[in-house]
């Protein structure tokens, strides 16, 4: 009787105060530190008269090393947005050595809608959307103090890339039909080419400056979005299609079947990082010997 009261008040103990059975435990003194991500620099922007923070996200071994880069401007590329993310992509190239090493610089937006469009022409999207139009002002931004920037502090290469997603992806479109040469490689994930009601797709023989691209590169991909923007993504990619192949490479994944707007990034991402950026050919000695039925590790 003794022992099933003691059990009993045992376990009402444990119920009604989860701390309770270790109160008396000292909890364990372990060492700590912060984990770092890059470094994050604050840019006063005489163009946008606003002060943007800039994320820069090194590939492992460039300390060590003369090589330089190609870099990826990653638009939406604040802390509390996409940064973290897709430098975690370039830090897997280097674990993985499936994509060559980059630099990865994060963008911060603060009003999408207003920095990363055109101003539309159409009165429902006028009335819906009041504060667009901001893209070629941010384009300016990117252009004139972004670039300089960047490519006076750090190591960077030949190739540079522009990033994102939705109307970030909108963006790269843009740049890519209006400004060619201020990027060598777009990556434009579930684009927003609905915007306007598609009107920067109804003549693009005529708008697009076309003859001042030169070895282009575009990445396009797109979830289950459907609609006015799949209509705008296919009219895009119909035009780009018929471009001598000197003057942009295209490369379209379809994930419609298997990812919505809110799930495609990641893998789109890393498809298309993977596509511009292959890492050399593996060196090493054929088939391990683990990988054999019955094979025997070298002689040392």
């Amino acid at each position: 009787m003794a022992m099933t009261l003691m059990k009993t008040l045992l376990a009402a103990a444990l119920f009604l105060s989860p701390t309770a059975a270790f109160a008396q435990e000292t909890p364990q003194e372990v060492s700590s530190k912060p984990i770092a991500l890059g470094t994050s620099y604050q840019l006063h922007s005489a163009v946008l008269d606003d002060t943007r923070e800039l994320n820069v996200w090194l590939p492992t071994g460039y300390e060590k090393s003369q090589d330089r880069y190609p870099v990826v401007y990653l638009l939406d590329g604040g802390l509390d947005q996409d940064f973290v993310h897709i430098a975690g992509l370039g830090n897997l190239a280097s674990l993985s050595w499936t994509y060559g090493p980059m630099i990865v610089v994060g963008v911060q937006t603060k009003n999408r809608r207003a920095e990363l469009t055109a101003r539309p022409t159409d009165p429902r999207y006028l009335s819906a959307f009041p504060e667009s139009g901001g893209a070629d002002r941010f384009r300016r931004f990117l252009r004139q103090e972004v670039v300089p920037f960047v490519e006076a502090r750090f190591r960077t290469g030949d190739r540079r890339a522009i990033m994102g997603e939705s109307l970030a992806g909108l963006f790269v479109v843009d740049t890519l039909l209006k400004d060619p040469t201020l990027f060598g490689d777009y990556i434009a994930i579930s684009p927003s080419l609905w915007w306007d009601d598609r009107r920067p797709l109804a003549d693009l023989a005529r708008t697009a400056r076309v003859k001042d691209m030169t070895k282009a590169r575009l990445y396009l991909a797109v979830g289950d979005e459907g609609g006015t923007m799949q209509d705008g993504i296919d009219r895009l990619r119909t035009f780009l299609e018929a471009q001598p192949p000197e003057r942009v490479s295209l490369r379209y994944d379809d994930f419609s079947k298997s990812a919505s707007h809110a799930t495609v990034y990641h893998q789109a991402a890393e498809d298309a990082l993977r596509w511009l950026y292959p890492a050399p050919p593996y060196e090493g000695e054929g088939t391990p010997w683990f990988m054999i039925e019955g094979a025997q590790p070298p002689q040392k």
